[in-house]
């Protein structure tokens, strides 16, 4: 067979020169405007992110897809989590905010200002703020600055944390009138910023802020006076511990101590008279010299001088208190019935056994029968479920601390190895194993009187009640948490912080038998309470 050849005649020509220019202009438009419409791999999680998330019906996967853009720099980012925080949970919207925090790129972050500037909804509003100060920006305080005049106090308030945030001092004037503001988180946060920056202008407020009708203002007004040394701030501190009552006397002793060497304590009088005798031409000794004082008086005493976090006449299993606002926050868990190992340590003091939960329950029903008429105080029992004694704190009169007692009395572990056998032999209900579960989260939120599940806070809502009227939390537990909206032990301790942040609250914490010390001391050294360790 003969194969057909090309012949001369049906050969094609050469392609004319400025017709082949027209096809390669073609087909590099074409590979350019390819190239823009295809994401490259980030960008791709973000349209996916688009695609599929409203499809998403449970919390856990909905904050998975929104930890999945960590890391994309798109400033589109901004665009398609910014309108999920009208409505998201609260665990999306911590979420949300770390993502916020976490860019490297500029765009991301010039698209956050913008939406900030465009954006009505408080909670949006917030929560942009909240990301701009975890992320610590720079050059984001021309667009912050006008909101701090906002109608909203989440809004005022995330915006000082988020001028702050960088470490540029020279925002303190800004930040300055918020110092009077009418709200009180508002008013102890700008506080709190100026001292951080070591700025002298707080002095004049502070030394208004110790007067405060709120705890939490006097709090950190104390804070500043005691960091940034004034001798005007002596006469006014003095007068304020003539009158204070309660918890914050210790913070006025050590402002004092720290502005003038000297360790009375929180006596009142001896301070005043110190004073009468050097106010004429007083004049504050140097860091250097307070320093020298201070490790002079405890090398002489041994260090057995004035201890400002170990005083007050209530005791609670080794932790002392000035406070006049109490709540025991008791776990009553299945392995509280468990007997300490450690018996020495214990030997003395009488108790019915050496079970965990017999402890405790003597030394709770000791401390309320030593409490002073004019203390406060409530008592909660938890384990899965959380179990308050009253609704409200109550003044420990005869007759509340009679019933006090008496509950105490009454309690048990619940669900404990003793109801094993109980489960063993198939009457689970009976043994209740299910309700003596450890539930941290649930008895802390409860304790600070935090609302959980749907009816969460999230940060901007206008309506969020952080005002507590407990000052003290004593919080005793024996084992690692087992159930709770949060089990992780550093998902519940960046809970607390957060809502503490708001309520200053003190929380002690006290730790018997097996149990998780990290995390017990933890929630102790970051809500500016003290960690007992009773032994296991």
């Amino acid at each position: 067979m003969r194969i057909p050849v090309e012949s001369e005649t049906t050969r094609p020509g050469p392609i004319p020169m400025k017709r082949l220019l027209t096809v390669l202009l073609a087909l590099v438009s074409s590979s350019l405007l390819l190239l823009a419409s295809t994401p490259k791999g980030e960008d791709q999680t973000l349209q996916d992110f688009k695609k599929y998330y409203k499809t998403y019906k449970v919390t856990v996967m909905r904050v998975e897809a929104v930890h999945a853009l960590e890391g994309v720099e798109d400033p589109g980012v901004i665009d398609v989590l910014a309108p999920i925080l009208k409505d998201c949970e609260p665990e999306v919207q911590r979420v949300i905010v770390k993502i916020f925090g976490k860019f490297k790129e500029r765009p991301a972050v010039d698209r956050m200002l913008e939406t900030l500037k465009s954006e009505k909804n408080d909670i949006v509003r917030s929560t942009l703020l909240e990301g701009l100060a975890a992320g610590k920006y720079p050059g984001c305080a021309e667009a912050i600055t006008p909101l701090l005049g906002d109608k909203s106090w989440p809004v005022r308030r995330q915006a000082i944390k988020a001028l702050a945030a960088p470490g540029d001092a020279a925002v303190a004037e800004k930040i300055l009138p918020l110092c009077d503001d009418s709200e009180v988180a508002v008013r102890s946060d700008a506080i709190d910023a100026l001292t951080a920056f070591n700025s002298p202008l707080v002095v004049p407020k502070a030394i208004v802020g110790i007067n405060d009708g709120d705890r939490r203002v006097r709090g950190s007004s104390l804070k500043a006076l005691g960091k940034i040394r004034h001798a005007d701030s002596i006469e006014p501190l003095i007068a304020r511990l003539a009158v204070e009552d309660g918890v914050l006397r210790p913070e006025i002793a050590e402002a004092l101590a720290n502005l003038t060497g000297n360790e009375f304590g929180i006596d009142a009088p001896k301070w005043a008279s110190w004073w009468a005798e050097n106010k004429a031409g007083y004049k504050l000794p140097t860091p250097d010299a307070i320093a020298y004082l201070r490790s002079h008086r405890v090398a002489k005493t041994g260090g057995s001088g004035f201890d400002y976090s170990k005083s007050g006449p209530v005791v609670f299993l080794g932790q002392p208190t000035l406070s006049k606002s109490i709540l025991f926050v008791i776990d009553v868990s299945g392995s509280m019935e468990a007997e300490i190992t450690e018996k020495d340590r214990f030997s003395d003091g009488e108790y019915p056994s050496f079970q965990r939960i017999d402890i405790v329950k003597t030394e709770l029903m000791r401390v309320i029968e030593r409490l002073e008429a004019n203390v406060n105080f409530n008592i909660i029992a938890f384990a899965t479920k959380v179990d308050p004694w009253k609704q409200k704190l109550m003044p420990a009169n005869v007759l509340n601390k009679s019933a006090a007692k008496d509950w105490v009395k009454g309690l048990y572990a619940i669900g404990g190895a003793s109801k094993a056998d109980l489960a063993t032999a198939g009457l689970v209900g009976s043994a209740n194993l299910e309700m003596g579960k450890t539930n941290t989260f649930g008895a802390l939120m409860a304790a600070l009187n935090v609302k959980t599940g749907k009816d969460a806070p999230r940060t901007g809502g206008e309506t969020k009640d952080y005002r507590v009227d407990v000052d003290t939390i004593f919080f005793l537990s024996d084992g690692r948490p087992t159930v709770g909206d949060f089990v992780d032990p550093d998902d519940i301790l960046r809970e607390v912080k957060l809502v503490n942040d708001l309520r200053k609250v003190v929380i002690h914490t006290i730790a018997i038998g097996e149990f998780q010390k990290d995390f017990m001391k933890k929630i102790a050294e970051q809500n500016s309470g003290v960690f007992v360790d009773l032994g296991r």
